[in-house]
């Protein structure tokens, strides 16, 4: 559908990276952008640059967020926060684990119930959910980051079934490793996270993920652009290993 047939957009995570970009591609393509995070100095600083409007609210806050939806009628609606606490599972912590379900799918699916039946009565609209390539594939250290970016996957598939019948599209988009301030946000904001995560890498840039959902957005009515996996050309998600048994740790006497 092209970007002319649609006027409001919702965009989560927007005070950096991808919703930043995402906020910024949507803007240039005329649409109202309302843009929600946390941070409002930031989003304060992107509403001056690109005259979107900022909603200084956490998306884990349904009331607040239901108020927000309450007052909008939104064509396209942008899932894009998220956090992670990386840890391998024996050793997680139950505040880390509600975190990540609280905003990276209670959220999601709060805002897709509050959003979508709108556009299935006006017959128009998009949802774009950002999971990860954490959904489809395992590396070690976010057990609870793969689990809710896997039920994000399963309910963009799921979304599509219930809308059936109605031009309301649906595109998941699982990114890779990008240029962005996330590894700042999990691992600080030191030149040591910068070096393990982003110096000396060909990276695409959260402009690229625009960029595609754009892409996604602007294609006929007649096409559902269901999933999108951006990555580094020198990254390869998966791998193979294989451990020898252990002897079992033996129980102190005292």
């Amino acid at each position: 559908m092209p970007f002319s047939d649609y006027r409001t957009a919702l965009v989560t995570g927007a005070s950096s990276g991808i919703g930043a970009a995402v906020a910024r591609r949507l803007r240039r393509e005329g649409l109202e952008v309302h843009a929600v995070a946390r941070n409002p100095a930031a989003l304060d600083a992107l509403a001056a640059e690109t005259g979107c409007i900022p909603h200084a609210i956490d998306v884990a806050d349904l009331a607040a967020v239901t108020a927000l939806v309450d007052s909008l009628e939104i064509d396209v609606l942008v899932n894009n926060a998220g956090v992670d606490r990386p840890r391998k599972f024996l050793e997680a912590h139950a505040d880390d684990i509600d975190l990540l379900v609280d905003v990276n799918l209670r959220a999601v699916l709060h805002l897709c119930r509050l959003v979508v039946p709108g556009m299935t009565m006006r017959d128009r609209g998009h949802v774009v959910n950002i999971s990860s390539i954490a959904a489809a594939y395992n590396f070690g250290g976010n057990s609870t980051y793969h689990a809710t970016k896997a039920a994000v996957s399963m309910l963009s598939r799921q979304l599509r079934i219930d809308a059936f019948g109605k031009r309301v599209r649906v595109t998941e988009i699982c990114p890779g490793r990008v240029a962005t301030d996330i590894f700042a946000h999990v691992h600080g904001d030191t030149p040591e996270t910068r070096a393990r995560f982003i110096d000396g890498y060909e990276l695409p840039e959260a402009s690229d993920v625009a960029d595609a959902i754009a892409f996604a957005i602007a294609a006929p009515i007649s096409v559902n652009i269901g999933h999108i996996e951006i990555t580094p050309t020198l990254q390869v998600p998966g791998g193979l290993s294989t451990a020898k048994p252990q002897p079992p740790a033996t129980r102190s006497s005292g």
